[in-house]
This record gives C-alpha cells, sequence and structure tokens, in this order.
C-alpha cells in the first residue's frame, strides 16, 4: 500500500531542486571549467572523495556545525527541560532528513565539491584543505583503535 504525504511533496520538491542544481552545473562546467572532467587524473578523485567524505561528516556529525543542523529542529518542552524533535512534516523535515542522513547529504556535498574543484582555482585550498583533514581523521581513529586493542 503506497502512502501519500505532505512529506514525500517536499521529498520531491527537493529532489527536483538537486536535479535542477546539477543540470545547470553541468551545463556552467561544459563551457566553463578550468579543468576539464574528462582531464581529471587518479590523484584529483582521490582529493574530491576525501574531501567530500569530510565535507559530509562535517554537516551531519560534527559538533561545530550542530547549532547549524539544530535550525531545522523543532524545540519540545519536555517536563523542566526541552528537547529537539524533528518536524512532522514540510520543508523543514526535509532539511532535518538530509542533514541527519549521511548518504542523502553526501551526494549534495560531492556535488558542490566537483563544482567548485572543476570551476575556480580558488576551490583548491578548502577542497585540499578537507581532503588532508579526512585523511588526518583517520588516522586519528585509526591510532585510537590501535591503542584500544593493545590496551586489552
Amino acid at each position: 500500500m503506497i502512502r501519500i504525504t505532505d512529506q514525500y511533496f517536499w521529498n520531491f520538491i527537493f529532489a527536483i531542486f538537486f536535479l535542477i542544481l546539477v543540470v545547470m552545473g553541468s551545463i556552467i562546467l561544459e563551457t566553463e571549467a578550468r579543468i576539464p572532467l574528462v582531464d581529471l587524473s587518479l590523484v584529483d578523485y582521490v582529493i574530491i572523495t576525501l574531501a567530500s567524505w569530510r565535507l559530509t561528516r562535517l554537516f551531519v556529525y560534527d559538533l561545530i556545525t550542530k547549532f547549524f543542523r539544530e535550525q531545522f529542529w523543532d524545540v519540545k518542552k519536555v517536563g523542566r527541560g526541552f528537547e529537539l524533535v524533528k518536524p512532522k512534516t514540510g520543508p523543514r523535515r526535509t532539511l532535518a532528513d538530509l542533514l541527519d542522513c549521511a548518504w542523502c547529504f553526501g551526494i549534495w556535498a560531492t556535488a558542490t565539491i566537483i563544482f567548485f574543484y572543476l570551476m575556480t582555482p580558488y576551490a583548491i585550498f578548502p577542497v585540499v584543505l578537507l581532503a588532508l583533514s579526512a585523511v588526518a581523521t583517520f588516522l586519528s581513529n585509526l591510532s585510537r583503535l590501535v591503542a584500544s586493542k593493545i590496551g586489552e
């Protein structure tokens, strides 16, 4: 049984918006890219991949961007305190879902990284910064894992 809700409408609207952005970005890159897509090397793909992973992690999980994610949640009074809950429907629910899902946000993050990496030489610094940050995060987690296994 298919259930039609208001939320499907907003998810569809955001999907169409993303599709339009990708098509427009592709048209712009076709004529304005500083690096044609066919000229990307393996190193470029690795940098783009690492930067996309780090940007996704930054917006979906990291505490430093929690304030941004919380803008799309509702505050609900519970007893003497408050808690954040996702809105039931509407565009804020779609954005809350997007920022709560690494798989979902990762597509948007990767499209953004690719566009700016191909479009302008000024994107190299933030993209490489994100990529190196991804490697540093991985190495930090690996060393923590090794230390925990040695301590057992």
